[in-house]
């Protein structure tokens, strides 16, 4: 999986389609990512004590990582993630512009 945690991403298909986020947190092994502001969904939460609030509570929810893609912070573009040999590390550049990602 090419999306990492806090890189910004652009939603392919789905109702979300066409919006940018923050990757929140990448699941490898499920192949999901969360994404800030993208598949939020309501959940009712009752209080579990008199100090704590219940009611309605928004949250992002899981999506696949095949429907986002990643955004180049150079060029502003989504672009497919290319990776390089860079003083013997392997690093991640964007396949449009070359720039490090």
């Amino acid at each position: 999986m090419e999306i990492r945690k806090d890189d910004t991403v652009i939603v392919l298909s789905g109702k979300d389609k066409g919006k940018k986020g923050k990757v929140l947190r990448a699941d490898p092994k499920d192949g999901k990512v969360i994404v800030a502001g993208v598949n939020v969904a309501s959940r009712h939460r009752k209080p579990r004590s008199q100090q704590e609030e219940g009611g309605i509570i928004k949250m992002e929810t899981p999506i696949y990582a095949c429907k986002v893609q990643v955004v180049c912070p150079k060029c502003g573009k989504a672009t497919r993630v290319a990776h390089t040999a860079k003083a013997g590390k392997s690093v991640r550049v964007c396949k449009k512009c070359g720039a490090e990602l």
